[in-house]
Parts: C-alpha cells; sequence; structure tokens
C-alpha cells in the first residue's frame, strides 16, 4: 500500500492537522494489518470490495461502534479516491461497499443552571492553577472553541480592548470571536497571574501547564473532566462537550442556525443542524408538560 505517498499528500496538499493525519494513520494501518494476515494481500490493485467488507464484519465482532467503522470506512474512501486521482487504480472497490448505519446520537448537553453552578459556586482557587482552570472553562463555554484551538491560542490572539479572539480553526482557517467583558476580565486576571507566575518564560502560548510548558490535550481533558464531574452525572465529560452545550443553548434562545455556524467554525450547515434536535427535543418536553392534550 502507498502509505507514505497518501499521507504526504494529506499533509501537504490537503493541509489537514496532525490530529486527523494521525486518525487516518491508525485506520489504514489497521486495515494493512488486517489483509496482509487474512489474506495475504500487500497490493494496492489486490484489493477487493470484498475484503473490505469482510473486515467490517470483523470490526463488528470487535465491538467497534458503527460510527467508529463508518469513521476508517471513510479514511479508505479518501485513500482510493487518491489513487485512483494518481492513476494507480481504474476501480474504486469501496463503490460497492454499505457502510453500517449509525443511529441519531444527539451531544450530550449540560443544562445552563448547572454550567452557572459550575462558574459562581464551585471554588477553584486564588491561585495560578485555579484561575488558569476557571478561564480555561469559562473561554471554552462562552466561545465554543475547540481544545486544539484553546491550546493553540497566544497572547496576540485576545484583544481585550474590541473583546474579541481570533481562533485557528481547522484548515488553519481563522475566525475572530466576540467575548464579554466579564470573559474579558477574567483573562485579564489569568494573564496577570501567569506573567507574574512565570516572567521568564520566552514562549507566547497563553496557556501553560504548573510547570510552564504549553498545554497538552490529555491535561486540557482531566482538567475539563474533574469539573464537570462535580456538576452532572453524565459520563461524557470532556471540553467537547462544552462546545455542545455552547451551541445548544445559542439555539435554544433562538440564535441563527448560521450565526453559530460561523461562531463553531463549521465548513457546512449540516454540521450545526444538529443543535436544532436538541431544541426541538426541549421544545416537545414543555409541549408535553404544559399542552393538556399531550398531558393525556
Amino acid at each position: 500500500m502507498r502509505l507514505t505517498n497518501f499521507f504526504s499528500y494529506i499533509r501537504f496538499e490537503k493541509r489537514f492537522s496532525e490530529h486527523t493525519i494521525k486518525a487516518y494513520e491508525s485506520d489504514l494501518t489497521q486495515f494493512k494489518n488486517y489483509i496482509n494476515l487474512t489474506y495475504e494481500v500487500n497490493n494496492d490493485e489486490d484489493i477487493r470490495h470484498t475484503h473490505i467488507r469482510a473486515w467490517i464484519v470483523d470490526l463488528l465482532e470487535q465491538k467497534i461502534t458503527t460510527r467508529s467503522i463508518n469513521r476508517k470506512l471513510s479514511t479508505l474512501k479518501s485513500y482510493f479516491q487518491f489513487l485512483i486521482k494518481r492513476a494507480v487504480l481504474t476501480l474504486d472497490p469501496m463503490q460497492k461497499v454499505i457502510a453500517p448505519k449509525v443511529g441519531k446520537r444527539l451531544p450530550v448537553v449540560v443544562p445552563v443552571d448547572r454550567l452557572e453552578f459550575l462558574f459562581e459556586q464551585i471554588e477553584f482557587g486564588d491561585d495560578f492553577k485555579g484561575i488558569r482552570d476557571k478561564t480555561m472553562l469559562e473561554l471554552l463555554y462562552q466561545t465554543g472553541i475547540r481544545r486544539s484551538e484553546l491550546m493553540n491560542l497566544t497572547y496576540q490572539d485576545v484583544n481585550l480592548e474590541e473583546l474579541t479572539i481570533k481562533v485557528l480553526g481547522k484548515g488553519k482557517k481563522e475566525r475572530l470571536l466576540p467575548i464579554s467583558h466579564k470573559l474579558g476580565h477574567t483573562l485579564q486576571e489569568y494573564m496577570a497571574i501567569k506573567n507574574a507566575t512565570f516572567p521568564l518564560e520566552l514562549f507566547n502560548v497563553l496557556f501553560v501547564t504548573e510547570k510552564g510548558k504549553k498545554m497538552y490535550p490529555k491535561k486540557v481533558y482531566t482538567i475539563v473532566n474533574h469539573y464537570l464531574s462535580l456538576i452532572t452525572t453524565e459520563e461524557q465529560r470532556s471540553p467537547h462537550v462544552l462546545r455542545h452545550s455552547f451551541a445548544t443553548h445559542l439555539s435554544n434562545n433562538g440564535a441563527d442556525l448560521n450565526a453559530i455556524k460561523e461562531l463553531l467554525g463549521h465548513s457546512s450547515l449540516a454540521a450545526t443542524q444538529v443543535y436544532t434536535h436538541n431544541s426541538i427535543e426541549r421544545l416537545k418536553q414543555i409541549y408535553q408538560q404544559a399542552h393538556p392534550k399531550a398531558k393525556n
């Protein structure tokens, strides 16, 4: 399989993020190992749709979720399209492959009152760690930015006079997001204590660990998971839950879907429409509780 050429293509020509590239590498390596061990197939020209179908069955037997399987099939589709464009293949083996159906799953959302309790009642502490943790959580919830976007923020990205932050999203696309006066004050307080705690640090990254190093994905997840565990029993307590909550709360309060799309940095409206489903579910609950005929 011509994996090296493909990875160079998605890194330098398509400019995929490192996170996406690692996911592609994992999916394609798994598939390569499977067809090598099961069918002794090593060449792209010898791969058939039957091999891919068998791999799907094998993944299902391993209890891999249909959502994860479909992501792996999407990776395969991109790979074979690359080979066809390079004239390595003339037929795409994915054409005869049917992806398993995925049940609709609404995003996990933390209720507004629970998040208000978190920011108003939970003690974060007045030291560097406490102020940093609260600033990160407020920024994730009040702007809906992704974990990777949070970690890559610099001082230059924060404009306290205009009350905006500049975010570098997927595909290296920049977007400018508004922040509230209160969040601006929180950021100012955090930057002051960070500068006092690490005065000799030369790099310009906004959020750092207790040792003054750049924040990393697992660290951000651990912080968010800890504080969300104090206010919700949901199993999912990742930074993305705050992004879901941001978008859903906007939708519930009548925000325009296109505006939510721009704030989230989605490339298409289809990715944003999932948040309207949460709004509809909320309306259904209100209807069931309030309408006399619905009660019957």
